[in-house]
């Protein structure tokens, strides 16, 4: 049969509900995946129920008990475990980011080791004792004692996107694991096979069943999942909007949570700074992952001295990158992941021509990608700060460029936005590096370096980009609760309680 001729109903549905250690097919709606390079389906995942919601949580209060109490150590093997697991399925697990994403291959294979390496950190956290230490607290009464403890939170939603569902699943699941929680995993309807693919490497490390638990669907059931009142913590990776409904539903019972959303990042470019360098890391800042990065450094504030240089060196990268599917020769850029969110960019796109941006290149499709959700790689000029593209998050291949004329001038505009992300520095003078990054309102700054993430180094914004931080030994910390214990030294006097 051609590709063309495949439909829904000749595509078997894959189970999308993973509770108390088994896969089952979900009493919803099957959701139906479309390959974002041909626009045509290619696997069907069935959707969760309201039941199949009560169940996986039911199933992670389970076993929340002797996975919280395992010890540390244990559960540091079980981590390690899965990072070798990631390792051992690398080729499967490449070719599906770039089937369900249409990544191409290079960034694919930046996933599968971001994932790896992040459930290997948090290994190591635990054998060395940087999870559930109990540390003595100083007092100053010596007739008491007290210490403070890190404890497990309890059953966690993990609430994960479609623009780095491998990466921000391991992100979420390695911390809690290593927390002593248990899970319900919610993939996007976009792209489950990356989650469905990592409980199953997950199972074989011998992770206890019900500890890990999975729900595929749309929104309704994230919003079941976010306001269950079996769920004692939300995490949750997405739009901003979202994110205050998230909010919203956890105020009630004043659920923990942690948001990780939009951004709308600076990237700053002095005059003493390299220019091919600088346009390669702009290139790279605004196109990578075809812009669907809520990292995406769209905002290009160039010193005045270099702009026009800049432009033209970015214009001319940006031209002659390859676009198209991953499996072809030398794409550095691939498509958007579906047919609604390539309109939302264009639809953006327009809007901003019309407040006076001007298109230098791209905006439109490839003339010679007829399928797909392709855009070419986009360099905008003259965009005013009251723009609609220099102010909305965008999520598409879609770069900005503005002149500054002083470092106060470029802080300034860097900083007015209601997003407070990252940012990056391009400069030769380190000092002025080191006072740019001090005055950045954003989580993670880089300096002259693209924008490679560690899991030892935290993830998080300020502003509408969110709360609280990823990554780290603040990743763990997310899944915790304290508690202080008091005790009364044995023999000592007491002074009566008034």
């Amino acid at each position: 049969m051609k590709r063309e001729a495949i439909s829904a109903v000749t595509l078997a549905v894959e189970p999308g509900v993973f509770i108390d250690g088994a896969w089952r097919q979900g009493a919803g709606a099957a959701l139906e995946l479309v390959d974002p390079c041909s626009a045509q389906p290619y696997a069907r995942v069935s959707g969760a129920a309201a039941d199949d919601v009560d169940e996986a949580v039911a199933a992670a209060a389970r076993a929340l008990r002797s996975w919280r109490t395992a010890p540390v150590a244990q559960r540091g093997e079980r981590l390690e475990r899965i990072a070798q697991g990631i390792e051992a399925h690398t080729r499967e697990l490449v070719e599906l980011q770039m089937r369900c994403n249409g990544k191409p291959r290079f960034e694919a294979e930046l996933d599968v080791s971001d994932a790896a390496a992040t459930f290997r950190y948090y290994a190591q956290l635990c054998r060395e004792g940087g999870v559930a230490a109990s540390t003595p607290v100083a007092l100053p009464d010596d007739a008491f004692e007290a210490d403070v403890r890190h404890e497990a939170v309890g059953v966690c939603a993990l609430i994960v996107p479609w623009n780095f569902p491998l990466v921000t699943a391991s992100w979420k699941l390695a911390p809690a694991l290593a927390a002593g929680c248990t899970v319900v995993i919610k993939p996007s309807e976009l792209t489950p096979l990356a989650e469905r693919a990592l409980v199953d490497i997950v199972t074989a490390a011998d992770v206890p069943a019900g500890v890990v638990n999975l729900v595929a669907g749309g929104r309704e059931v994230g919003a079941q999942l976010a306001s269950h009142r079996g769920v004692a913590k939300v995490s949750f990776t997405g739009s901003t909007a979202a994110g205050q409904a998230v909010m919203r539903a956890a105020a009630q019972r004043m659920q923990r949570i942690s948001l990780e959303l939009g951004g709308k990042s600076a990237l700053i470019v002095f005059d003493d700074a390299n220019l091919d360098e600088a346009v390669e890391l702009a290139f790279n800042g605004a196109f990578f992952n075809a812009g669907q990065m809520c990292s995406a450094t769209s905002r290009v504030l160039v010193a005045r001295s270099l702009h026009d240089a800049f432009v033209e060196k970015l214009v001319a990268l940006a031209r002659s990158a390859v676009v198209g599917a991953p499996h072809e020769t030398d794409v550095r850029v691939g498509p958007l992941i579906s047919a609604a969110q390539r309109e939302r960019v264009l639809g953006l796109l327009a809007r901003g021509k019309e407040q006076g941006a001007r298109v230098l290149c791209g905006g439109a499709a490839p003339t010679q990608l007829e399928a797909g959700y392709f855009i070419a790689p986009t360099v905008c000029a003259n965009v005013a700060p009251d723009n609609v593209l220099w102010c909305e998050e965008i999520f598409g291949p879609v770069a900005l460029v503005r002149a500054f004329d002083t470092e106060y001038e470029a802080i300034a505009l860097a900083n007015d936005s209601d997003y407070g992300l990252v940012a990056t520095v391009v400069t030769a003078d380190a000092a002025r590096a080191a006072r740019v990054s001090d005055a950045c309102e954003a989580g993670v700054v880089w300096v002259n370096a693209p924008q490679v993430i560690f899991p030892q180094t935290g993830w998080g914004g300020r502003k509408l980009s969110g709360l609280g931080r990823e990554l780290g030994p603040w990743g763990v910390r997310a899944y915790q609760e304290i508690k202080h214990v008091i005790r009364a030294r044995a023999g000592a006097a007491h002074p009566p309680q008034s």
